[in-house]
């Protein structure tokens, strides 16, 4: 008798281990794209990070580079120089001034300011703005905040003539034409040859200086307190 059993195709038997490899390499083609994803949003973050880090990093080293070429410019002309000091504010209060210098002209204030891409801004609005590449920030008008600390410096001196200096550096363009006391590095040297040069409004330049290093505040509470004056501002 024939034996139906034998010719029938033996039933398929399923590999436990095979199906559960299949159910791994599953769940990994889930888990791939994902991960994908999040590491190069990651990369991408870092990359942005890195970036902006790299650029504060680029301008605090280039700001510094222009402060050192203005006071090397300024300790060329006279040896009568102050940087980074502390005077009684105009109005009360504080003010830090950044640079001064006597010539026979008079103490010349100045202010510097490290910019680069491009500045807008008119002598009598008081914000003027920075544009720079995808950056656009606003800054206190630079003249009238000179204005401020000339007043100071010239209270300190008031015979003597104090002139309002602004001072920008790094490649900064400006879109409207300058004011004759907002000027680049690169011209500082020809604007201070007028004041050297120019008639001598100074009679005793020793009396002078002793009187403006008198004025200057140099203890440690007094940076203390500008510093809360200017968080609080």
């Amino acid at each position: 008798m024939p034996a139906f059993a034998s010719d029938a195709a033996p039933a398929a038997t399923v590999d436990p281990a095979a199906e559960s490899a299949s159910e791994v390499v599953t769940g990994l083609t889930h888990v791939g794209p994902a991960m994908f994803v999040i590491a190069l949003a990651c990369a991408l973050l870092l990359t942005l990070l890195f970036r902006a880090s790299a650029s504060h990093v680029a301008k605090l080293v280039t700001a510094r580079i222009g402060k050192r070429r203005i006071r090397r410019i300024l300790r060329q002309k006279s040896r009568e120089v102050l940087e980074d000091f502390i005077l009684p504010g105009a109005y009360g209060g504080l003010t830090k001034i950044d640079h001064a210098i006597l010539t026979s002209g008079g103490i010349i204030c100045i202010q510097t300011k490290h910019y680069n891409g491009v500045v807008f801004g008119g002598p009598d609005e008081p914000q003027w703005t920075n544009v720079d590449g995808i950056r656009r920030r606003k800054f206190l008008n630079p003249m009238i905040q000179n204005e401020g600390r000339t007043r100071a410096l010239q209270k300190a001196v008031p015979k003597v003539p104090v002139a309002n200096l602004v001072v920008f550096t790094g490649s900064v363009q400006f879109t409207s034409p300058l004011e004759k006391n907002v000027i680049h590095v690169r011209d500082l040297n020809s604007y201070i040859a007028k004041f050297v040069f120019g008639p001598c409004k100074i009679k005793d330049w020793d009396a002078v200086w002793l009187t403006v290093n008198a004025a200057v505040l140099t203890d440690e509470e007094t940076r203390k307190d500008l510093s809360a004056q200017l968080s609080f501002s």
